[in-house]
């Protein structure tokens, strides 16, 4: 049932049984808050969240206030803002002067509340209390006591996202410490959301960890590549390093506010020194490695070897987007006819796995539309493994798009050792760890970072990718462009050969 309810003289509609915080979240209506996160319980402990509403004696915090017909509350009003600038007094009493060496700076609610409603000058005079700092309290988690203003987020997400219970409040008063117990780590595979979630920096990550200050980055909105789930992210680089540092999850109805320990560390291989710059081919003699050329030579070599092949077969990871798909298939199965087409997946997935919260054994994100594009074409296969079938197949011409993420591939240098085995292959990959073995060429390709497109989660619901930034180097294309290239020289010999 709607009701109305004013806010600041402004009236608006809301559900029966919502919150004047939540209400307030919906329209941006500023309310500076702690404790209250939209993916948690309601606590109240903060104490920050004060409104003050019409008729009633005394102010109430918002976040735990129901909205009533005809209730009209203030957000503005001088007794609201004095109750806010003692609020973050108590909680500003212990805290640390950390801010030039903490990791959260920049995106600190405390940092941010304080410019805003701050008291300037302390009114306490008595000796902070010392609490300890540096815990090393799980994976990826440091944890300082000394920054915790209790707020008790991380408390229930242990408690209520996790289930796993691995954190509680010990102790009294201003002596009192969020910790773990007693010989106990937290070790599941979501402990970075509880330093997404911490509103100072009292839980930090080791892996980002003093490696870059937040406004020294831009954050691009796009898609975790992990698995079949298909969590929304946001990504963090440095447009002109063009380097990677870090992924958070993004609010989605796929994910909620979460995302997991394994998905955070997609944007690992997207880094120059994980990456393929260039393209390759093959040395006549066979003892030295790889040569380095240009790609445009290297795609009017595979025209020139697909005129020749009698056998031609393709080898797809479910790891790219369905343009690149549809792009590739039009061009092999649409024009040239060549009707195999295998899946390369890893020899030790288990598709049926799941965690109960958001991580899959299918660690490709884009399964589902892998099988949808091939359908398109008159293929219909079931999800599975064929890279043996294409191994033993008669084929003098493989093209093989490599994985984009080699850590979702436990065989993944099995697989590369069996493929340099085959008469001639092209591969199209994007990690440098390929030019470990030797094939007649390679290409490089664009990583998700560096496109738009998009995946089909387990679901079927489409995942929209979001180009971060351009490619690490100019050499570096789309399967589609790449396609495109192909194509064009393809038909630039066919004119040739029929004007002759």
């Amino acid at each position: 049932m709607s009701i109305a309810i004013t806010i600041n003289e402004e009236e608006f509609t809301a559900e029966q049984g919502q919150t004047v915080m939540e209400l307030a979240q919906q329209h941006d209506i500023y309310i500076p808050h702690f404790c209250w996160h939209p993916g948690l319980s309601i606590a109240g402990v903060c104490r920050f969240c004060m409104v003050e509403v019409e008729g009633r004696p005394k102010l109430e915090i918002a976040c735990n206030l129901p909205v009533t017909a005809g209730m009209q509350v203030r957000t503005d009003s001088e007794p609201v803002q004095e109750a806010h600038k003692w609020a973050l007094e108590f909680h500003l009493i212990n805290h640390p002067l950390d801010c030039p060496i903490c990791d959260q700076a920049g995106e600190c609610g405390l940092q941010d509340y304080y410019m805003q409603v701050g008291k300037y000058q302390a009114q306490m005079t008595q000796a902070k209390v010392l609490k300890p700092k540096k815990l090393d309290v799980g994976v990826d988690l440091v944890l300082d006591t000394e920054r915790c203003i209790l707020c008790s987020r991380c408390v229930r997400f242990e408690d209520e996202v996790t289930k796993s219970g691995g954190l509680g409040i010990f102790d009294r008063g201003d002596r009192a410490i969020i910790g773990t117990y007693q010989n106990k780590r937290i070790e599941h595979n979501y402990t970075t959301n509880l330093v997404d979630i911490c509103p100072v920096g009292a839980f930090t990550s080791k892996d980002f960890r003093f490696k870059k200050r937040v406004w020294f980055t831009q954050e691009a909105q796009t898609v975790c590549p992990g698995c079949a789930t298909g969590c929304a992210i946001d990504l963090a680089f440095n447009a002109d390093l063009k380097r990677y540092y870090r992924i958070k999850p993004r609010f989605s109805e796929v994910n909620a506010h979460w995302m997991c320990n394994f998905g955070r560390g997609m944007y690992m291989h997207l880094n120059v020194e994980q990456r393929l710059l260039s393209a390759y081919s093959a040395a006549e003699d066979a003892h030295k490695p790889m040569l380095k050329t240009d790609t445009a030579h290297i795609v009017q070599a595979l025209a020139e070897q697909l005129q020749q092949a009698q056998q031609v077969a393709l080898l797809v990871t479910p790891q790219y987007t369905v343009e690149d798909y549809r792009a590739l298939l039009a061009f092999f199965v649409g024009k040239l006819g060549i009707r195999n087409v295998h899946q390369w997946r890893s020899r030790q997935e288990d598709t049926e796995k799941f965690d109960g919260v958001l991580w899959r054994g299918d660690q490709n994100p884009n399964s589902r539309g892998l099988l949808e594009v091939l359908a398109e074409f008159g293929i219909d296969k079931q999800q599975g493994n064929e890279f043996d079938t294409l191994a033993a197949g008669n084929y003098d011409l493989v093209i093989a798009l490599a994985p984009q993420v080699l850590a979702t591939f436990a065989d993944i240098e099995t697989d590369l050792q069996k493929l340099q085995e085959l008469p001639w292959v092209s591969l199209w990959a994007s990690a440098k760890q390929v030019l470990d073995y030797r094939y007649q060429q390679v290409l490089a390709l664009t990583c998700f970072a560096e496109q738009r497109g998009t995946y089909r989660n387990y679901a079927g619901v489409e995942r929209q990718l979001h180009a971060a930034t351009s490619p690490v180097s100019a050499e570096i294309m789309s399967i589609t462009a790449l396609v495109e290239k192909l194509a064009a020289c393809c038909k630039a010999q066919e004119d040739e050969h029929g004007s002759s």
